[in-house]
């Protein structure tokens, strides 16, 4: 079973954290856990998951910060949505 998409859910925890010291373990059954490797020796720090429950739980650990959004990102998706809603009612 192909492991990297938990690796790079790791991976953004890392950076996300600040944390260098997370890592994957995968054992066999395609379940993985998550262990912080810090100066106090290896702490695990979630039970053996699936792989899309372990990224599920990894992405929640640290969530990603919002982008920022401009005035003009929010017109330019309100008229993108406004040119949708036309094109449906067949105006345009």
């Amino acid at each position: 079973m192909r492991s990297t998409k938990a690796i790079n859910a790791v991976e953004r925890l890392k950076t996300r954290s600040g944390n260098p010291h997370y890592a994957a373990v995968s054992l066999s059954g395609g379940l993985f856990y998550l262990v912080d490797r810090a100066a106090s020796g290896d702490q695990k720090v979630s039970q053996p998951l699936p792989m899309d429950d372990f990224v599920a739980f990894v992405n929640a650990l640290k969530p990603e910060k919002p982008r920022k959004v401009s005035k003009l990102d929010l017109a330019m998706e309100a008229q993108i949505k406004r040119s949708g809603k036309a094109r449906e009612s067949g105006e345009n």
